[in-house]
This record gives structure tokens, C-alpha cells and sequence, in this order.
């Protein structure tokens, strides 16, 4: 079977599982009642989907990544939060622990993630630590047993379904630059959480998270003392190809829309796309996801060939992002108040677009990792 029968067929399954399990009045009441997609993990591991970008060896088939964007892309057609759930079992999850796990730990961590049974939920922003994430306050001090934390974690995504908390932890008996990894088990003594209302994202709940003396041994750290950085920040690549994979996917969606209203929407007569500045706005929104599908698609390749994509990577997130904001601001205004109902799906592609250029690394900081590698500062 040739390489393109192979994702044509992929496709096409996941094609399948979207009439089954994103049709539109089921999205719609998934956003309304803020039901999270945890359910869709088990269905999606019975397609291989948690496991396809990951070695034989390993557990995985061995996809590669750029076929994975593209099911990202059309998961988040149908589903924003579907493809946005893959991707953080994928990127913040089974990644992590491939990489730097202990055999022990991906021997009992790995399957259920594999299976769909448990999520791991990356803590890494705290109240006054977000784009600067070496500067967190969050401690973990050496002790007789392991280690004792204490902390605060913000805006942290699946906390309440999670197994364990994937914590980056300054431990300053190690150097007061030294940060390390850790995994809580997230019903541990010491973890409380309260969960934060949003504007949009509704089914991605995310908590605000106390560690008040938490006891951990030792066998909870990830990877090295000192290396947490390097922990959480090993598998961006991947993970900025796959969120902006996943952004193009309701990009797409929301241009759809607008331009199927455009052509039925009768104005003055005439269907509103017969006017110049209608279908010229649709010709820029449609030319912005073009755009970004292109960075991204070559972001993927790149991944693909293990050559290095650390430019890439900042510009496919800014170009994604910042096509659906663009997308979405016009697709309302083309629609207006037939958008601005709570019927339409373009107020959900609205709302939820506004998180994603300040979300998993803001576009500020995106913009300054580049003007670095230009030497331009």
C-alpha cells in the first residue's frame, strides 16, 4: 500500500468517527452544558490515533508526523476540542514520558494513555508566571522521604481528569536557577483545585491548582534535577505543528460558514456575496488559512525529515493563530447578527479563537524567539 492510500484510508476512518462522534448538534450541546471530550479518548485509541506518531518499539505505528496534522486539522473541522484533546495526550502526556520517563514510570503511566483512560495534565503556568516560564515559584525542597512541594498552579487544562500533574518545580537546593519535572499524582494529599470560569473553550475546563506540602519521593521526579526546562519544552516543536494543525481545522470550519452564508444571504435583492466588499474579505480570510495550512504542512515536513524546525515552529503558531482570530472577527461581521446568535457555531469559533495567540506560548513571545534567531536582538 503506497504512503498516500495509507493516509487517504486514515482520513477517511477519521472522516468516520467525526459523523459518529462530532456531529453538529452534539458540539453545540457539549459547548452549552461545558462537557469536556474525555469520553472521545477510548474511541480514538481504538483507531490507533493515541498512538500513531510514536516507534513500533514503543507501542506506536509510527505515523508520520505530518499525517498526524492533518488528522488534527480534521478532527478540529468538526471539533475544535477534539483535536485539541489529542494533542495534549500526544504533546504533554505520552511525549514527556517517551522521552524522559523511567522504564517503571512509562511502564505504568503509558497504556492507559495508549487506551484512552487517563490524561496527564501539564502545570506550568502560576499566578504570576506565564510567558516566563523559568521564573516559576512553585518549590521543591529535598526532604528525608523525596520532596516537599509547595505552589500554585493557573490556567492548568484537564487538572480535574487527570492521573498526575506534569509540575515544573524550582528546586533551589540544586542551584537557584535549577528547575525540575515532576509527576503528582492529582488526588494526592496536599492537591487542591478549583475550577476557573472562561469566556470560550468550554469544553477544555481548566483549575486553579494549590500544592500545600504535597510529599512526593523520588520516584515522581521526571527526568534530571535541574533539567525540568528542558522537560517541558523538549516536544514544542511537535506540539506548536499539532496546536496549529488543530487551529487551521476550525479556521477552515468558520470560513465555511461565512462564505455559505455569504452565497445565501439576500440583500437588496441579490445574495450578499455579489457584493465586492463581501466576497473580497471572504478571498483575504480564505487566502490567511491557505497560508498557515502552508507553514504548518512544512513545520510537519521538516519534523519529519529530523531536520531542525525551531524557525518554523513560532511562525506556524503566530500564522494559525492569528489566521482563525482573523477568520472568526470577519466571519462575524459577515453573518452579524445571525453569528451573534447562540445557535450559530461562529459565535463558538469566535469565542474560542481568542485564546490561542496568548495560549501554549503568547505570539509576543513567538515574535521575540524569531527577531533571536534573525540576530536582531
Amino acid at each position: 500500500m503506497s504512503d498516500e492510500t495509507e493516509e487517504r484510508l486514515i482520513l477517511e476512518s477519521v472522516d468516520g468517527f467525526c459523523r459518529r462522534h462530532l456531529a453538529a448538534e452534539d458540539v453545540a450541546s457539549r459547548d452549552r452544558e461545558h462537557r469536556p471530550p474525555y469520553d472521545l479518548l477510548p474511541p480514538m485509541a481504538d483507531m490507533g490515533l493515541l498512538r500513531a506518531p510514536f516507534a513500533e518499539e514503543l507501542g506506536g505505528i509510527d505515523l508520520p508526523w505530518s499525517v498526524v496534522c492533518r488528522i488534527q486539522e480534521r478532527l478540529s473541522y468538526s471539533a475544535y476540542f477534539a483535536g485539541s484533546i489529542l494533542n495534549r495526550v500526544l504533546c504533554f502526556g505520552i511525549m514527556p514520558l517517551i522521552r524522559f520517563g523511567t522504564p517503571e514510570q512509562r511502564r505504568l503511566l503509558l497504556p492507559p494513555l495508549f487506551e484512552g483512560r487517563s490524561v496527564i495534565a501539564l502545570a506550568l503556568s502560576e499566578p504570576d508566571v506565564g510567558s516566563d516560564a523559568r521564573s516559576v515559584r512553585t518549590r521543591a525542597a529535598r526532604d528525608a522521604a523525596g520532596w516537599k512541594l509547595h505552589g500554585r498552579k493557573t490556567w492548568i487544562s484537564d487538572a480535574g481528569a487527570a492521573s498526575h500533574l506534569l509540575a515544573l518545580c524550582r528546586t533551589p537546593d540544586d542551584g537557584e536557577r535549577s528547575l525540575t519535572a515532576f509527576l503528582v499524582p492529582a488526588g494526592h494529599p496536599g492537591v487542591a483545585m478549583t475550577e476557573l470560569p472562561k469566556v470560550g473553550n468550554n469544553c477544555m475546563p481548566s483549575f486553579d491548582i494549590a500544592l500545600d506540602g504535597v510529599d512526593l519521593a523520588d520516584e515522581f521526579r521526571l527526568g534530571d534535577v535541574g533539567k525540568g526546562f528542558d522537560v517541558v519544552t523538549a516536544t514544542l516543536a511537535y506540539s506548536r505543528a499539532s496546536m496549529s494543525a488543530t487551529v487551521i481545522g476550525c479556521a477552515q470550519a468558520a470560513f465555511d460558514l461565512a462564505a455559505t452564508h455569504a452565497r445565501e444571504r439576500v440583500q437588496f435583492g441579490r445574495p450578499i456575496a455579489d457584493f465586492q466588499v463581501i466576497r473580497h474579505r471572504l478571498v483575504d480570510m480564505h487566502m490567511e488559512v491557505v497560508k498557515a495550512r502552508l507553514l504548518v504542512r512544512e513545520l510537519a515536513a521538516r519534523i519529519d525529515r529530523d531536520e531542525a524546525p525551531a524557525d518554523l515552529a513560532p511562525m506556524a503558531k503566530i500564522a494559525a493563530t492569528e489566521a482563525l482570530q482573523f477568520v472568526t472577527d470577519h466571519g462575524m461581521q459577515i453573518l452579524a447578527s445571525t453569528g451573534y446568535s447562540m445557535d450559530s457555531p461562529m459565535q463558538r469559533y469566535w469565542r474560542d479563537a481568542r485564546l490561542y495567540s496568548f495560549g501554549e506560548g503568547t505570539n509576543e513571545i513567538q515574535r521575540e524567539i524569531m527577531a533571536k534567531q534573525l540576530k536582531l536582538c
